[in-house]
This record gives structure tokens, sequence and C-alpha cells, in this order.
């Protein structure tokens, strides 16, 4: 262990429910509150604002995206780091406010790691927040609020980041996370052959075990533990939302939560006082993307990404997947922990379990922030158990972006150093995949597929399909009738034959 290895030495979370919209917190005072947590859980905290030469907030969902999806008329932080400075005392040299994806809280503490150890940065703060219901609850009932914040100084924001879909994509319904993740699981369903039934128990029986962690969780937003029966079951409440997914089965982020931790030196945390009881430190790191846009992937079962970064971060630890004893994988719907259960080599009956909050759809999907959670909730656990290691995977996008940390309470050996991630990204860039046709006609087979529902009526069938001439890919929608929305319900649709036609840039899929 050598004075420039970097370590966690705060970690603090903040949920809020319950509260009268008016008295409630805006996204940045719910950042500051956790970042207040974990400046006392420091143990010197008093001594620590003033300190921190780097503040990072994770971008809020409400400036995540180009395209309009229900704008909040509140107003915004248009300096995110400095309104969280200001609330807690701190004057950071470095104010960051990040791009958009749930990988981006272990990003930055990856980021943050190399930083403190190349000496660029000596304490950073790293914060996120998300206040969706109070903006939900006083939209419903008319109460007007300020939430615009002009706070000066300098501001490095990195914008929204890389474009996830393309609009011919977006126009068909791929780009909004509850249509397109579906795509994915019935594709995963496929490949295991399983029968629609047969699935949805499945993914009940995975999910599950979410449920407990999260209804022992303080910090949930919901926590009612449900039997995989009452997961997989549709009704009223549990209505289809995008098939094969019930509302339970998805991510829920209506919430107002917020999570953050303190980093620096083995040196500086000396100096500070701070005990090496509170030292937690990153063994592991690695960052993949996959072939960003969703029509181009390789396939819609596997994930190279994940498969890749998790490998070097496993590397890095000199560890493997049954070191760990904390699991944490980013849980926004089934088919994520799915898919990096296989590329993970991770039994789905595992006893260790899969999460160590609760999960996106039962203890709270906090916009892109949800993985700060996971790893405040991982350091105290690793204080408790020293020699012991836990491992978080977190998710940008469409399974688009990943990244992977490994912690521990037992100190990194040697100089601490991690791989550049464009050393093996283009691996995943240089995989084959489909030529893709925005353009298609005549015959074609589905590939995989779903069917988006609007209070429990379909309304809509997605189709990502190969043309039977030349296997090139597509997308597509489906007549909006209500045969043809029934047959996609009621029989298999995976390697169902059919005709595309195209128009005025609109693709349209009629199952034979």
């Amino acid at each position: 262990m050598q004075d420039s290895t970097p370590i966690l030495v705060g970690a603090g979370q903040f949920t809020e429910k319950n509260v009268d919209p008016v008295l409630a917190h805006p996204p940045m005072g719910i950042a500051a509150a956790a970042a207040k947590a974990a400046l006392m859980d420091t143990g010197v905290g008093d001594a620590l604002p003033a300190l921190i030469d780097t503040l990072a907030v994770i971008r809020i969902f409400q400036d995540s995206t180009n395209r309009p999806r229900g704008p909040n008329p509140f107003g915004r932080a248009e300096n995110p780091p400095r309104a969280v400075a200001r609330r807690i005392g701190a004057n950071p040299i470095n104010a960051i406010y990040s791009n958009v994806g749930g990988n981006t809280p272990q990003q930055l503490v990856s980021e943050m790691a190399e930083r403190i150890t190349a000496g660029d940065v000596s304490v950073a703060l790293i914060t996120g927040s998300e206040a969706i219901k109070t903006a939900q609850l006083a939209m419903r009932n008319n109460i007007d609020m300020n939430w615009q914040e002009e706070d000066e100084g300098s501001q490095e924001d990195r914008g929204i980041g890389v474009k996830l879909s393309t609009d011919h994509e977006f126009a068909h319904g791929l780009g909004i996370p509850i249509q397109t993740y579906p795509l994915f699981e019935n594709a995963i369903r496929g490949a295991k052959g399983h029968s629609m039934e047969q699935h949805m128990l499945y993914m009940g029986e995975l999910f599950a075990p979410f449920t407990a962690v999260a209804a022992a969780n303080p910090f949930s937003y919901y926590g009612t533990q449900r039997s995989a029966e009452e997961l997989a079951t549709v009704t009223a409440e549990n209505r289809f939302i995008c098939l094969p997914y019930p509302k339970w089965m998805n991510a829920m982020d209506r919430v107002n939560q917020g999570a953050a931790v303190i980093m620096t030196s083995v040196a500086k945390a000396r100096e500070l006082g701070i005990d090496p009881a509170k030292w937690v430190f990153l063994h592991g790191c690695g960052e993949a993307k996959e072939k960003i846009m969703v029509s181009q992937r390789v396939n819609y079962h596997s994930s190279p990404a994940i498969k890749a970064n998790s490998s070097k971060a496993m590397a890095m630890a000199d560890k493997t997947i049954d070191d760990m004893d904390y699991i944490d994988i980013y849980s926004c719907f089934p088919a994520a922990v799915e898919v990096a259960c296989t590329e993970l080599g991770l039994s789905h009956d595992d006893p260790r379990g899969f999460t160590v909050t609760g999960g996106l759809p039962f203890f709270g999907g906090p916009g892109n922030n949800y993985s700060m959670h996971a790893i405040a909730t991982m350091v105290p656990k690793l204080r408790a158990k020293p020699k012991s290691f836990g491992l978080v995977t977190a998710n940008g996008g469409y399974l688009s972006k990943h990244a992977t940390g490994i912690y521990s309470a037992t100190p990194v050996l040697g100089q601490w150093q991690r791989e550049d991630p464009a050393t093996y990204q283009a691996e995943i860039d240089n995989m084959e995949s489909p030529d893709v046709t925005e353009t298609p006609g005549g015959a074609a087979t589905i590939e995989t597929y779903t069917v988006c529902y609007n209070r429990g009526i379909a309304e809509r069938g997605i189709v990502i399909g190969r043309l039977d001439a030349n296997g090139a890919r597509f997308v597509a929608n489906t007549p909006a009738d209500e045969s043809t929305l029934r047959l996609m319900i009621e029989t298999e649709q995976l390697g169902r034959s059919g005709m595309v036609v195209s128009k005025e840039g609109m693709n349209t899929f009629t199952p034979v």
C-alpha cells in the first residue's frame, strides 16, 4: 500500500418519503444531504468541506435527454456541483457535472481513483440524486415550487454524452428503456428455450430475493417483499408495461433518493486522521461499451462489453467471481441481471444473491445515480468484514455502457494502476454484427419483439427482424389492430415469418 493509493473514506445515503412537496428538498438538496452523510461517515466531517478540491455530481434525469419527455416546470440548478458545494461549505477547484448513464457513478469512482493516484486530485466528493417523486406530486396537485438555482463559478459540464439511439430507432420505439429492455428479454427467453409462462416464473424467481433485501433496507423507497408468483402474475395493479414485463419488473424511478462517496489518498487520510478502519480500496475496475446502437448489437442475449470490462476488473484485482462475498448487479430489468449473470459465470440461484440494496424496481431507481447507492451500501459491509470483497456492476442506456468495480477493506498491494479502457474497447467495436437497413422490404423473420401497453391495453408492437433475402436487420412496428396485437401476445413470435414494408421512414412488419 503506497501513499498515493486511492481510497473511499466516506459513504452516505438519503431517502425522503412522505414529505409535503413545498417542504421537500430539490434535487441538489437531496444530493447535498447525501454528501453531508458521507462527510459525517469519515469521522472528520467538519474538517473536510474546505479541503474538497473536486466535486462531481451525477447528471439528473431532467438534464439527461435532448428529447422532450414531460418538462419539469419548477426550474433547475444551472451549476449542480456548485449548488451542492454551497450547501456543504465547499469551494472545489474542479466542479464536474457528469454525462448520462447508470454507469457514471462507478466510472467517476474509477476516474477519481486514477486522478488521486496521479496527484491531480486530493479530496473528491461524488454525489447524485433525484427528486422525481416530489416533482410528480407537485404537478399532480398544482403546487408551484421554485427549484431554479444560479450558482457562480466554473463548471465542467460533460453534456449528454454519446447518443444511444438513432432517430429511426426512436421513431419505432427503441431508445425508451421500458420498451427496449423487453426486446432483450424475449431474445434471452428464446435462447433459453422457455415458453412465455415458464419465463414469467423464471423472472419472478430471479427478482423475489431482491424484494427481500429491499424490504430490509432502511433507504429503500418501496421495499415490499413479494413472492416469485406475485411478481410473475399479471393483475390490475401488476399490469403489463411491455411484454413480458409486468409493472413490478420495471425500474421505479419516481423516487427521492441520493447517495455520495468521499475519496482521497492513503497519505491524505493519514494526515487528516481518518481511522484506517474507514478505508475501502478499489481493487479492480473496468469500463466498456457495446456497439452503441441497439440495432447494431451482436445479438440480444449476451453482452461482450460486460464480459470484457468485468474480466479486466477481476484481473486487476487478481480475483475471480468466486472470491466475491457481496454482489450488486445493475438491475433495472430482469434482462440486465440475466445477461450479467451469464457473462460473469453466475448461477441464478447463487446463495450470495445479486443485490445489496434491493435493486432498482424495489429499492428504487434514482436515475443515473443508482450504482452510487450500491457502492455506498457496500462500504459498511466491507468495513465490517475487512477481508471480504464486493463487486458492483453499473449499466447505462440499454445494456449500452458498462462499468465494474471490485472493493475491499483489505489494502491494495503495490502501485494502483488501471488499464486504459480504450485498449480493449476496439475488440468489441470490431465484432461482427448484421448489416442494418432503414428501408427494408420483403419476406422477413422476427429476431425479437415486444408489445407495449397503455394502462393495461395493448397498443403497439415493436419488432427487430431480419430480411430473408440477405439477413439484414431492421426495426419495425406491427399493425396496431387488435387481432395482430392479440396474436403477438398469445402465440410465440420468435422466428415468426412475415412481410415488412417501408413507407416515409416508418417500417411495418405484418406477421403471417
